[in-house]
C-alpha cells in the first residue's frame, strides 16, 4: 500500500485521483469516508474488486482504521492495490506504533517548489509572493490569497485539530497560528508566547507539536558539535505555507527552508536515506541557517540572505571550524561567486540546479 501524507489543500486527492484512468467523482475506485455512500460501501466491504487500484480517502477518521487497513491488505494484496491519503492521524500513526510494518510506503505530498514549475526568474516571484500551495499559486490573486490565508487557519484549528484533539480553547489555538509566522527562523521561545497567550509554557509546546503534525509548522533543531560550543535544545520554526510571512527576508528563508525539507523528505520517503533538516548555532549566538544531513553525516550548509552582499561572518567562522563538504550563501539576485573551491555564493535558482532540488 501506499499512504500519502501532507498539509490540508497540498493536492493528495487530486493526485492519488490522478493514477485512476477516466475518474470521476463517483469513481467506484475512489471512496471518501465523509462522503454517506461512500463510508457505506467501505463498511460493507463492497468495493469493486474488478478495479487494480483502491483509494481510500479520509479512512484515518474509522474507528480502528488501522486493523482495518491490515485486513484489506492482507485479503487482496495479490489482486489489488491500495492508496490511503489524510493527513494528521496518518502523521501520528507514522510516528507511533506501526501494525501495519512491512505492508506500505508512506510519503509526505509538498507544496509545489521552484523546480517543478521550472527555474525562472519569474516562476521565483511568484512562488516567493504565492506560496506553493496549489489554489493561491494557479489564481495569483491577492485577494484570494489574503481569503485563503483565513479560511485555511480557520479549517485546520476547528476540523482537523478537533479531529485529532479535545481542545477546548480554539480561540487561543488559532491566535497562535496566527501568530506563529512572526516567529519564522528565529530560536524558538515558548515562554514569550506562553506570556502573550496567558496559558503555560506546557500548553503552549504541546499546541505547536499539534500544529506540525497537522502540517500548519515544522520545527528544526540544532546541530550538535563540540568544535563551536553549539547549542543543544534551541529549535527554529517554519511555516508549510511561507506567503503567509510578511518579513520579505523571513519568508525567503522559510522557502529555502521548504525546498530543502522537501530535499531530505524525498531522500527518506523514495530513496531510503536517514536525513535532516538542521540549523548550526553556537553559544554566542552566531549562527548558519540551514545544514542538510543524510545518514547523520552533514553534506552541505546554506546561509540565506534575500539581496547580494558581504560574505555572512558566521558562515566564515563556521566553514573553518566544521567538517562541511559544501557551503552556500543564496540571494534573491542575480549574481554568482566562488569563494574557495567549496564555497559560492549563488542566486537561489542556480543553487536549485546545484543541488538538484526536487
Amino acid at each position: 500500500m501506499v499512504f500519502i501524507g501532507g498539509p490540508r489543500q497540498v493536492g493528495k486527492t487530486t493526485l492519488a485521483t490522478s493514477l485512476i484512468k477516466n475518474f470521476h467523482s463517483n469513481h467506484p475506485a475512489y471512496l471518501n469516508w465523509d462522503n454517506d455512500l461512500s463510508r457505506k460501501t467501505i463498511q460493507k466491504g463492497e468495493w469493486s474488486k474488478s478495479e487494480p487500484l483502491i483509494i481510500f480517502d479520509e479512512i484515518h477518521k474509522r474507528k480502528g482504521w488501522q486493523s482495518f487497513v491490515k485486513g484489506i491488505w492482507d485479503t487482496w494484496k495479490d489482486s489489488q492495490r491500495f492508496i490511503v491519503t489524510g493527513s494528521a492521524r496518518l502523521n501520528v500513526f507514522r510516528k507511533g506504533g506501526d501494525s501495519l510494518l512491512g505492508r506500505y510506503h508512506y510519503y509526505r505530498i509538498h507544496p509545489f517548489t521552484l523546480p517543478e514549475l521550472g527555474i525562472s526568474a519569474a516562476n521565483l516571484q511568484t512562488l516567493f509572493k504565492f506560496g506553493g500551495f496549489p489554489e493561491p499559486l494557479l489564481s495569483q490573486d491577492e485577494t484570494e490569497l489574503r481569503r485563503w490565508h483565513l479560511q485555511r487557519v480557520s479549517k485546520l484549528v476547528r476540523i482537523d485539530l478537533r479531529d485529532l484533539e479535545n481542545i477546548s480553547d480554539l480561540d487561543k489555538v488559532e491566535l497562535l497560528a496566527e501568530t506563529l509566522a512572526s516567529k519564522v527562523g528565529s530560536p524558538f521561545s515558548y515562554k514569550s508566547l506562553s506570556e502573550d497567550l496567558e496559558v503555560s509554557d506546557k500548553t503552549v509546546k504541546r499546541w505547536v507539536q499539534i500544529l506540525d503534525t497537522l502540517y500548519y509548522c515544522y520545527l528544526i533543531p540544532p546541530f550538535g558539535s563540540h568544535k563551536i560550543k553549539a547549542i543543544k535544545k534551541a529549535q527554529k520554526l517554519y511555516l508549510w505555507d511561507w506567503s503567509q510571512i510578511d518579513d520579505p527576508g523571513a519568508r525567503f528563508e522559510n522557502m529555502v527552508g521548504s525546498h530543502l525539507l522537501k530535499l531530505c523528505d524525498y531522500w527518506q520517503d523514495v530513496l531510503g536515506y536517514k536525513s535532516e533538516l538542521r540549523y548550526i548555532r553556537d553559544e554566542k549566538g552566531k549562527e548558519v541557517d540551514f545544514v542538510v544531513l543524510r545518514n547523520r553525516k552533514p553534506l552541505f550548509a546554506v546561509e540565506c540572505k534575500l539581496t547580494d552582499g558581504d560574505v555572512a561572518p558566521s558562515l566564515l567562522e563556521f566553514k573553518s571550524k566544521l567538517d562541511i563538504p559544501q557551503w552556500y550563501q543564496v540571494h534573491m539576485g542575480t549574481k554568482e561567486r566562488v569563494i574557495s573551491p567549496n564555497f559560492k555564493i549563488l542566486p537561489f535558482e542556480k543553487l536549485c540546479k546545484e543541488l538538484d532540488l526536487v
